[in-house]
């Protein structure tokens, strides 16, 4: 079979699938950290109140995160990339569309991610006081793309095991910790019990609210199998992405409200910045967004593989990071909500049947390669696509991504074939 040559569509070796329930913790807490998370989070008020906003907070967090563990476990039973998903789901011709979409989407999330670290590079460098010139928007955004470049050429796997989980998530914990206490105490001055009682002005549903929440971690859905192939066994890998990046989003997204509620700006980077040791912790979370970024061009180089497999991941990961950093200094990134929503109107009908076909099936990877279209697959995914754009324009009150994850998941679930269910084919172990 011609997938026989392609790492990204066939099962991980076992010497590959290092990871256990803590590096998985590790990877997706570190992951969900994030200024752009917690900005997503301020969105929230003044139109939801207080206890409004973190309800809706804990519950999207909760099942968004649900969602990613879920995939990590179908990636890390099957051994597949995220691609291999898409292949063994939607047929080998047809699901060179979805692999390109995620290509794009993460050298746009990537771009963002360039913009952010450059734009809090260029802040804290005027707050210490240092001479900023024309240029240096420039130039920091040629560093970070840099840095980037220089982590490309290693082992991800080294990158995690070693690097994140030992020192960069203990630090990135430490400034949220250092925020927590700031921005905590700044409610304390302006009145704890005010803002804890203070009702929304009204203009955002919570189904709506919810969406936006869910929207972050639907965002990592395209990658989450990508690291999870690398675990040992699926139940590890469910325990400890669900765990991690539920703390995560629960925690940014909560800051961000915290945030917004207690300071007059409404530049999240500047409110930081105004915090008694904000220049540090600012400084802090900046490091942490290059594994952000890290790891949206790590996966879009692993689905770039599959589609040219030819090209090294290292070879692939250097050359999304360069288009990256050429658009960071070129385009206006702005109208951040709606750029979120859209990915949401593609990949979650797109994952609400990838796992109501996979889920449960014995030997995933024998699915990879065994048509060109699954016909049925693909129907519901468009049905799906249009369900979740009608839903945000004829009823926003309601939401779009949980019923529009129902529908495909239902339908798709119903519609599966016989190679598709647990009376199908007999298991393999992918890691041997």
């Amino acid at each position: 079979m011609a997938t026989q040559n392609n790492s990204a569509l066939t099962p991980l070796i076992a010497s590959d699938r290092l990871f256990g329930w803590s590096d998985h913790a590790a990877l997706w807490l570190s992951l969900g950290v994030g200024l752009l998370v917690m900005q997503i989070g301020a969105y929230l008020v003044p139109a939801l109140g207080t206890q409004q906003a973190l309800a809706v907070i804990v519950v999207g967090s909760v099942l968004g995160a649900g969602l990613l563990a879920w995939t990590a476990k179908l990636g890390c039973d099957s051994g597949l990339s995220s691609a291999g998903l898409m292949h063994a789901t939607y047929g080998s011709s047809f699901a060179r569309l979805p692999v390109l979409l995620n290509i794009v989407q993460l050298i746009g999330w990537t771009t963002f991610e360039l913009v952010v670290m450059r734009d809090g590079t260029v802040a804290i460098a005027r707050q210490s006081g240092s001479f900023v010139a024309s240029f240096w928007p420039v130039l920091a955004t040629l560093l970070w793309g840099g840095v980037l470049i220089a982590l490309l050429t290693g082992s991800m796997v080294t990158l995690v095991r070693k690097f994140i989980g030992r020192f960069g998530l203990p630090l990135v914990i430490a400034s949220l910790l250092w925020l927590t206490w700031q921005f905590l105490g700044r409610a304390q001055e302006q009145g704890l019990e005010a803002i804890w009682n203070r009702p929304g002005s009204g203009g955002m549903s919570t189904l709506s609210a919810l969406d936006l929440v869910i929207a972050m971690p639907v965002s990592w859905l395209p990658l989450v199998a990508d690291f999870a192939r690398h675990g040992r066994d699926g139940k590890s890998a469910l325990r400890g992405t669900w765990l991690g990046y539920a703390i995560a989003n629960t925690w940014c997204y909560g800051l961000g409200v915290l945030i917004a509620l207690t300071m007059p700006s409404t530049d999240l980077i500047t409110a930081l910045l105004l915090a008694q040791g904000g220049l540090i912790a600012l400084g802090l979370i900046l490091i942490d967004e290059v594994d952000d970024a890290y790891g949206d061009l790590y996966s879009a180089s692993v689905a770039g593989t599959s589609l040219k497999p030819g090209w090294s991941l290292r070879r692939w990961g250097i050359a999304l990071a360069v288009v990256s950093t050429g658009l960071a200094l070129v385009l206006p990134m702005h109208s951040l909500e709606p750029f979120l929503l859209l990915l949401s109107s593609v990949f979650v009908p797109l994952y609400g049947v990838i796992l109501a076909r996979l889920s449960g099936t014995p030997n995933v990877a024998a699915l990879v390669g065994t048509k060109k279209v699954n016909l049925s697959a693909v129907v519901i995914w468009i049905l799906g696509v249009a369900t979740y754009h009608l839903c945000a324009n004829l009823a926003p009150d309601w939401g779009a991504a949980l019923p529009t994850l129902a529908l495909t998941f239902v339908l798709a679930r119903v519609t599966r074939t016989s190679s598709e269910s647990p009376a199908g084919k007999p298991a393999l172990n992918p890691a041997t």
